[in-house]
């Protein structure tokens, strides 16, 4: 496999940490991608002259999208993934 939390929870058994170890395995790789991404938006925030509080307002709107959806992705998605696959054991009466 190629470490999502699926195949780390086969090889594990264990939901919570096969959540855990995909954040730590794609943590890197997202922070890098987002944080290039924010830093290449930066410009819009420090816009001058003419069209310069269109710019600002886009910019800040994107910056902070960015920031909220990097934290939902790396917390808020595999508490998700936790959740339902507890529950799909659950139906299927396994244990964790």
């Amino acid at each position: 496999g190629d470490g999502t939390g699926r195949d780390i929870w086969r090889a594990s058994k264990r939901v919570f940490d096969a959540a855990v170890e995909s954040v730590h395995i794609r943590f890197r790789a997202v922070l890098m991608t987002a944080f290039s991404f924010i830093l290449g938006v930066l410009p819009l925030l420090v816009a001058t002259g003419a069209g310069a509080e269109s710019r600002k307002v886009l910019g800040t709107i994107v910056f902070g999208g960015m920031l909220v959806a990097t934290a939902i992705s790396l917390a808020i998605v595999p508490m998700i993934y936790y959740v339902i696959q507890r529950a799909e054991d659950k139906i299927k009466g396994k244990k964790d």
